[in-house]
């Protein structure tokens, strides 16, 4: 399950984008905690601390104790901007998490036991229709990842939902559909223009070989 993790920040008293501008230069990232039926919270976090969470992956999926000015509030990641030319972090929102709370939050899936499927070791490709799955959770059991197993799967063989494990108390946001996570594909046929293509490169090949020597 999905760790829960500490993070320090700072109120921040004024708001907008001259402001968030004056948070950037001094080295701090602007967000915001909002939802809970409370009056939204502005803050910034430490830029090194929020860009290593960020690159370290699951970041959208961490439930965080975030401790600002005495109080210690429980929220999760729902959005964050990168620069667009530097892929540094701009901002973070938040949203603040109840006791019990349920939360609507995208997971996502990883692939197994690779060597145990035929059609993949017949030279086929595993052609992933989704990376993460949409799921209804309970905030204090979110999920690293799903995992799919690909054992004994042949050319044209799916992966379905229903085959993937939930855990408990948990469902996917699309009901009554068992919809494709991944499917075994053939390996590519090769087309007409392609094999053209291909004896014409053999071509000079096959000319440029000496003849075999006449028998006495």
């Amino acid at each position: 399950m999905a760790s829960l993790k500490q993070l320090d920040a700072e109120p921040r008293q004024r708001v907008g984008k001259g402001a968030a501008r004056a948070t950037r230069r001094d080295h701090r990232v602007p967000a915001v905690i909002y939802g809970g039926g409370q009056a939204p919270v502005s803050i910034s976090l430490d830029y090194n601390r929020t860009n290593q969470l960020i690159y370290a992956g699951h970041f959208l999926t961490t439930v965080f104790e975030i401790k600002v000015g005495g109080e210690t509030i429980r929220a999760i990641p729902r959005d964050y901007q990168l620069d667009a030319l530097r892929d540094t972090p701009l901002h973070v929102d938040f949203l603040r998490l109840s006791e019990g709370a349920t939360i609507r939050v995208e997971v996502p899936v990883h692939f197994i036991n690779h060597e145990a499927s035929p059609g993949l070791k017949q030279g086929g490709a595993l052609n992933i229709v989704r990376h993460a799955v949409e799921l209804i959770v309970p905030a204090d059991s979110i999920p690293d990842s799903l995992t799919a197993d690909l054992t004994g799967l042949a050319f044209n063989d799916a992966v379905k939902i229903h085959q993937i494990t939930l855990p408990a108390g948990t469902k996917t946001v699309i009901q009554g559909r068992d919809f494709t996570i991944a499917t075994i594909t053939p390996p590519k046929a090769q087309t007409a223009e392609e094999a053209a293509a291909s004896a014409a490169a053999a071509a000079p090949a096959a000319a440029a070989a000496p003849a075999p020597a006449a028998k006495k």
